[in-house]
């Protein structure tokens, strides 16, 4: 059956969250936004497109910082309320210059930092 961005369960403001995993070792990336025009540009272009909330826009995964995601898959959950996007990360994923955004653990009530930037020459 074809698949329309449309027939997706989006919040009031039109928004889906979809988990970022790399495809071949599994590690969580990061979580971000789409709308069903961000869904079918992923889709059409192969980059992850998603939408960034603070600027009212698209954004396309390594647009500015050269760390894209090529889409390897795209699997909805069972409500069809959450994607996972399963991705070739090429650099760092997170803002911060660390391969994943969860780089921080709870561990016997303390935070503590379990990645460290990564040194790529890049920002």
């Amino acid at each position: 059956m074809p698949f329309d961005p449309a027939t997706l369960k989006y919040d009031a403001a039109g928004l889906i969250p979809c988990v970022a995993q790399d495809h071949a070792s599994g590690e969580v990336l990061m979580v971000a936004w789409m709308n069903a025009a961000s869904v079918a540009r992923t889709l059409e272009t192969g980059n992850v497109t998603y939408w960034s909330r603070s600027r009212g826009a698209f954004w396309v995964k390594g647009e500015t910082s050269g760390h894209h995601q090529k889409l390897v898959e795209l699997r909805l959950d069972c409500d069809r309320d959450c994607l996972l996007a399963l991705v070739e990360q090429v650099g760092p994923a997170c803002h911060t210059n660390r391969r994943s955004c969860f780089y921080t653990a709870v561990r016997g009530g303390e935070e503590v930092e379990i990645m460290a930037p990564v040194h790529s020459g890049q920002g």
